[in-house]
């Protein structure tokens, strides 16, 4: 039987450290330059080269302000904060690369769909096809005190926005202008077929949008579909939408689960249980041996930052961890913020009972998600091991410390994956939808909730 192919992003965010907190202060650590637009473009430069799946880039609106109760922590550590818009770095990365894809993560909750819809098609026709969204619905409260949105923020109401969000998206890409409306058609002077050009007429319980959409159809129409929910209402939301998801677990037992899971909800919405695409997170520490390895991980482990990592752990799961002992045992609690965090870490290792300092520790490099230490070959075996014992897709790789981190996966762990032919020597032509699920299908495929929208004009002539 063919082994699996594995698919690799990097993750990475338009700030500081990302998942790793105090790293920034390690000596080859470069994520302070993230404001810096070469920075960027080097490392797109990297992971092509790396034949790389695509570009991840978290983003969050607000702050972890959970730990201690204020923003003291957070900001004395840098954990997420400063952080920069990642839609912005979109252009530069493009011109730079031609293959690799560019997923970015924009929350339903702060951002209105009919001016998100013109940005996302905008960089949809610079990248020739290349841009992915991350769906996600904010979790953090200290966001909500700038821009208001009163009591839409309970976990189960910001789903029932996206669902919203979702259709307007769909109805702006999929449905208001048709395949043939631009005639650019240089005799007649018309560029534009107006009868082939539609308004929307969307009225919905939180989004009023009866215009057209600003944008002629771009090479995908609607980006790639990614969506980070991990809980109950996540994954039913994924099962829907999503054509790809992340997930984050420290455990293989943990991991299958949910993979059993999302693809059971998956065929109950008619879909192919398998198109959608499911990545881990994972953090590889590489040596040419297992002890250069292993020697590589307690040098960076060293400059793991407690505070930071409770800093960033409180915000994602709205405990605010500065009023436990370190060594107190951590126990389930319900909370508003990101659910899935809190079931991650109290229940994903049932013989497991984290005290505070050994969570700190644990996701001090790369959260939580695993960190394998090892050779080449090492890394490999356990990659495929994952593949194999959860039936994920691939792996959303975070670093310790950036470029280093991802450096060592392109020029170490990939011609080992090559060599066993698990991982791509050539990018495949076409679209970022093509790259992934194979050429052709440069659109959502037809048992897609959204291509349900591409006929919307009809109705007008019903």
């Amino acid at each position: 039987m063919a082994k699996k192919r594995i698919y690799l992003n990097a993750f990475d965010m338009n700030c500081v450290a990302h998942m790793s907190p105090g790293l920034w202060a390690h000596p080859e650590d470069q994520s302070h330059q993230y404001n810096n637009i070469e920075y960027w473009v080097e490392l797109a430069e990297l992971l092509e080269r790396g034949r790389f799946d695509g570009l991840f880039i978290a983003d969050v609106i607000g702050i972890y302000d959970v730990f201690g109760g204020d923003k003291t922590a957070t900001v004395r550590q840098a954990t997420q904060v400063p952080v920069n818009d990642p839609m912005m770095l979109v252009s530069a990365m493009a011109r730079a690369t031609k293959h690799l894809g560019l997923g970015i993560t924009c929350s339903t909750t702060f951002e209105h769909p009919y001016t998100f819809a013109r940005r996302m098609s905008t960089l949809d026709h610079l990248t020739n096809g290349r841009i992915g969204w991350n769906i996600v619905t904010s979790y953090l409260e200290s966001g909500t005190k700038n821009i208001e949105i009163g009591d839409k923020f309970q976990h189960g109401e910001r789903y029932n926005i996206a669902e919203e969000y979702l259709e307007v998206c769909y109805k702006l890409w999929e449905g208001s202008w048709e395949n043939d409306a631009v005639v650019k058609d240089k005799e007649k002077r018309i560029f534009t077929d107006p009868t082939k050009v539609h308004e929307i007429n969307h009225h919905g319980k939180y989004f009023d949008v009866p215009g057209i959409h600003l944008c002629e159809p771009s090479p995908q129409r609607t980006p790639v579909l990614y969506q980070a929910g991990g809980s109950a209402r996540g994954r039913q939301f994924a099962s829907e939408h999503a054509e790809c998801t992340f997930i984050s677990s420290p455990t293989k037992e943990a991991t299958a689960a949910y993979v059993k899971s999302l693809r059971d909800l998956v065929a109950k919405e008619g879909r192919e249980p398998n198109s959608v695409k499911i990545f881990t997170l994972i953090t590889p520490i590489v040596g040419q041996t297992e002890e250069e390895a292993w020697a590589k991980y307690e040098e960076l482990a060293s400059y793991i930052n407690v505070e930071g990592a409770l800093a960033l752990l409180s915000g994602w799961t709205g405990i605010d961890f500065s009023e436990y002992d370190l060594d107190q045992k951590i126990e389930y609690t319900e909370t508003n913020a990101m659910q899935s965090a809190v079931e991650v870490i109290t229940k994903s290792s049932p013989n497991k009972q984290w005290t505070v300092r050994e969570l700190a520790q644990f996701s001090g490099i790369g959260a939580i998600g695993p960190v394998v230490v090892g050779t080449p070959e090492q890394i490999a075996d356990t990659f495929e091991e994952w593949v194999d014992e959860t039936d994920i897709d691939g792996f959303n790789l975070s670093y310790a410390i950036t470029p280093g981190t991802f450096k060592d996966v392109v020029d170490l762990v990939i011609p080992e994956l090559q060599r066993r032919g698990i991982f791509k020597t050539e990018y495949e032509e076409g679209t970022y939808r093509e790259k992934i699920f194979g050429k052709g299908q440069a659109k959502l495929p037809e048992n897609h909730v959204g291509s349900s929208y591409r006929n919307i004009h009809l109705l007008e002539r019903v």
